[in-house]
């Protein structure tokens, strides 16, 4: 018998944060700020990076894609969390739960890779500075950006074959905040291991190897960095590295929480905290921490804003 004859569920009823009932408006006004601070955010991070010719380099090439990526990552899940938090009925079809599931693990894995291209782009700058430019080159850091989009959309692609593959009977409740693998898989009607198992090995490969591989970059890096004679040096060098590690840290730390591990499910409460942190407050942080910790980027902005000042005075004999 076919398990297409099992499965009855044609939608699924995102159930968000139920303990939070009474706070729905509230909790919409919230999520709507940090989404439209999001967005202008890492628009005005891309759009001064790409219009200064003074911030031309590989560094903060890369650093304009991962505001791009924001903007796509947040877009697939806050805007339906957003519409759910006012509306009776929570629901959002198979297919639709499906695209949602994909696209937000495709450019998850795609921000894995990012970061660790940016580490392995600073590791070059700091411990081979010498061949750096010669390896950095503007054709190598579009296939290195390019390559990273291609493996993270690749990624996610078993994953979402599989459960396609699955049979749901009911209940259709996702308890959760936007559909994700864990509590799809909570919800079929068959035995889920070999689901388990693929998730894990995918997102062993895409967040803890390569969260491995930055921080082996970090350990050569700091010890190239303690070498350097000067304070001044040191200082600038650390610098240049701090706001993309505690990126890096933010990011990771709550994705390998979430997902590397051989369970569906854990504290139900515990998966939305951290659900929240890697899709809401993480893309909100990133432009943040590159602004506010960037000097060549804050005075790029200021460089954008019009001096009435100096106008006025211009235009005076």
């Amino acid at each position: 018998m076919g398990t297409t004859n099992w499965s009855s569920v044609t939608d699924f009823i995102i159930m968000g944060f139920p303990n939070l009932q009474g706070l729905n408006t509230l909790l919409f006004l919230l999520l709507l700020l940090i989404y439209i601070f999001t967005i202008f955010g890492n628009v005005v991070v891309f759009t001064v990076i790409r219009s200064d010719a003074r911030l031309h380099t590989p560094m903060y090439f890369f650093i304009s894609i991962l505001s791009f990526l924001e903007i796509c990552y947040t877009a697939v899940t806050t805007p339906k969390m957003l519409s759910n938090l006012l509306s009776e009925r929570k629901s959002i079809s198979f297919s639709g739960c499906l695209l949602q599931t994909y696209f937000f693990h495709s450019l998850g894995a795609t921000e894995c890779f990012l970061l660790t291209v940016m580490a392995y782009d600073r590791y070059l700058a700091i411990c081979n500075s010498l061949r750096y430019p010669a390896i950095m080159t503007p054709k190598m850091c579009t296939q290195l950006a390019a390559g990273c989009w291609i493996c993270g959309f690749m990624c996610p692609v078993i994953e979402v074959l599989l459960v396609s593959k699955l049979p749901f009977c009911g209940p259709s409740e996702i308890q959760h905040i936007f559909c994700d693998f864990p509590p799809l898989l909570s919800l079929a009607c068959t035995d889920t291991s070999i689901n388990v198992l693929v998730d894990f090995i995918i997102c062993l490969f895409t967040s803890l190897v390569t969260f491995l591989f930055i921080m082996v970059s970090y350990i050569k890096i700091i010890k190239a960095i303690l070498k350097i004679h000067t304070a001044e040096g040191r200082k600038k060098a650390f610098s240049t590295c701090a706001t993309h590690l505690t990126v890096v840290l933010l990011f990771f730390g709550s994705v390998i929480f979430m997902y590397v591990r051989l369970k569906k499910s854990y504290s139900l409460d515990y998966d939305r905290a951290f659900a929240v942190i890697y899709a809401v407050v993480t893309p909100l942080v990133n432009p943040v921490i590159y602004s506010l910790r960037n000097k060549e980027i804050l005075n790029a902005i200021k460089r954008k804003i019009p001096h009435k000042g100096v106008i006025k005075s211009s235009g005076q004999p």
